[in-house]
Order: structure tokens, then sequence, then C-alpha cells
């Protein structure tokens, strides 16, 4: 993207860029930037907050103005207001499934979890309007049996025409997380680290990932290994979990 707004520039258009890794913008040198300090997937700031975004947008394009270049590269002042913990925020609670840890034993336990929080999940579309689950095509009860027919063996044949198994595996694994993740939302304003803490140590979503990762790094084939390796558990939760 930054040689892209040189190569606009010189044919007269002025460009302003939206950094969220300072020392790439540093390295990379783009004709404008504006450093913002909040994670990965979110440039303009938390979900929800149309105002704190605003600011974001409108402090980027007063860098419009600036000509003193040829590179100049700003610090949002502020911090994401969802990035600090709410103390107000609950989870769902979700039982605890005794089993000896296999892949059919997570299986199971993911196919009796998911249906517990429908309730939560159909409230908080109700409210919101939207949702992002959909990349798979497939219902949550899908998902769960697909996802546990990974855990259980070999790769099963894929549900959707014209999607491989891995690629349809992939789709599954990101509506699973968006599920949970916009269930366990409810009406608070639980950070993104909250949130993440819940479904990657107390769910079997999470769990199922996780093993779904570890299978394919171990995997032969490099196809199986380079998606569920790098596609499955963002790198930040895979840091975390050393």
């Amino acid at each position: 993207m930054s040689a892209l707004g040189h190569y606009l520039e010189e044919a007269g258009i002025a460009t302003v860029a939206i950094s969220l890794i300072r020392p790439q913008s540093e390295n990379t040198k783009p004709p404008r930037a504006l450093w913002v300090p909040f994670e990965l997937g979110r440039p303009f700031g938390p979900p929800s907050d149309p105002a704190f975004q605003q600011r974001v947008i409108l402090a980027a394009l007063h860098m419009l103005e600036r000509d003193n270049g040829p590179v100049v590269i700003e610090d949002f002042p502020d911090d994401d207001p969802r990035a600090r913990p709410d103390p107000a925020w609950r989870p769902p609670p979700l039982p605890g499934f005794a089993g000896d840890g296999s892949g059919a034993t997570l299986a199971a336990r993911l196919e009796r979890e998911i249906p517990l929080l429908t309730a939560e999940h159909d409230a908080w579309q109700a409210r919101h309007r939207r949702t992002s689950i959909g990349l798979s095509g497939l219902t949550m009860p899908a998902i769960g049996r697909y996802v546990g027919a990974w855990l259980e063996g070999e790769p099963p044949a894929s549900p959707r025409d014209g999607f491989s198994a891995l690629l349809t595996l992939r789709f599954a694994a990101d509506d699973l997380k968006a599920y949970y993740l916009e269930a366990a939302a409810g009406n608070a304003k639980p950070s993104s680290r909250q949130l993440g803490d819940w479904l990657w140590n107390d769910t079997a979503a999470g769990a199922a990932i996780v093993a779904l990762r570890a299978r394919g790094l171990a995997s032969e084939d490099e196809r199986l290994k380079a998606v569920l390796g790098n596609f499955m558990v963002p790198a930040v939760r895979v840091a975390m979990m050393g």
C-alpha cells in the first residue's frame, strides 16, 4: 500500500494510509500515514463506536493538508477505549465436559456446546441486526458436525459444491469464532482480550480450533499444514499460548 501511495501521488492524487504497525510504515515510507494504537483488524478503533471511528477518519483526512513530505507519519493520540476490560461483563455459562481429550470426545463436546449459545446469539443478532456468520454457508449444528468429523479422523468430504474440504473447514472455523464471540458479547462491552480469553481458554470451540491447528502442523500435507497452521488461530493468540 505504501508503494501504491507513491504511485498515486505521482499521478497527482493525494493519499493517506492507516498504519497498524509503525515500524512497517517507517520501513516502507508511505507519503502520509496515521499510526493507530489499535489491534490488527480494527484500523478505525472499536466496533459500534461511530463517534470514535469518525475521529480516526478525520485525523487521517486532515493529513491530506500536509505537504511537508515526502514521508509524513503521525500518531493518533488515543488508545482504543474498548481495550480496557469491562468489569460488568460475564461470559455465557457453559458446563465443563469431562473426557479423555481425544478428538472424538472434543467433537462430542463441541456439538453439545453450540446449541447452548443459541439464545444469546439470537438476542445479539436481533439487537444489532447483523451477523458475521455466513462464510461457510452451513448452519451452526452442521458446522459442529463438520468440524467434529475433522477432529475424529480423516478429512470428510466437503458439504458444499465448489468448495474443497479444507476451504470449507477454514470458513466453518471463522463462522464458529464469530458465533461464539457475538453470543458472548451480550449487553456489555467486553474488551477483545476478555472475549478472546474466554473463547480460547474456556470453550470447546477454542479447544477444537487449537486441536485442528496442531493437527495441521503435524501433517505431511503441505497444504493442510499451511492452512491449518496459519489461518485457524490468530498469531497473537499463538504467541500467548507459547
